[in-house]
């Protein structure tokens, strides 16, 4: 988390899952964003088979389901997210309404409106 901006930080937690942010700040400031769920857009087959789940809204909805499907683990910590295999791509061009809450799944700082999310989403991390 304290390294270059735009790499991965992952690190396992709870003793079950890996969880992939965004390293935001300068070097030597602690600073990332966790990713807490993705909208599956291409590779959806590879993704199912790595979650064994029916509905693609539970591919990528919540961090340890996100990071199972997409195949992520102690090997991305550190990689650039500028370039392959792991990297981060344009979206969609349209603006999307997007809202904010409190953060979820903590016990810490849970007043800070720090989840940003799509409205409506079926992909969302709940």
């Amino acid at each position: 988390m304290w390294g270059e901006p735009g790499t991965a930080y992952v690190y396992f937690t709870y003793g079950n899952h890996y969880c992939v942010n965004v390293v935001t700040e300068p070097e030597g400031t602690a600073g990332a964003i966790l990713l807490r769920a993705l909208e599956p857009v291409e590779g959806l087959d590879l993704m199912r088979a790595n979650r064994a789940v029916t509905e693609d809204r539970f591919l990528l909805s919540g961090p340890g389901r996100l990071t199972q499907a997409m195949g992520i683990g102690a090997h991305h910590n550190g990689v650039d997210l500028t370039q392959r295999p792991l990297y981060l791509a344009s979206g969609r061009k349209d603006p999307l309404p997007v809202k904010t809450s409190p953060r979820i799944g903590i016990r810490v700082a849970t007043s800070r409106p720090w989840r940003f999310y799509i409205a409506e989403s079926a992909f969302l991390s709940r």
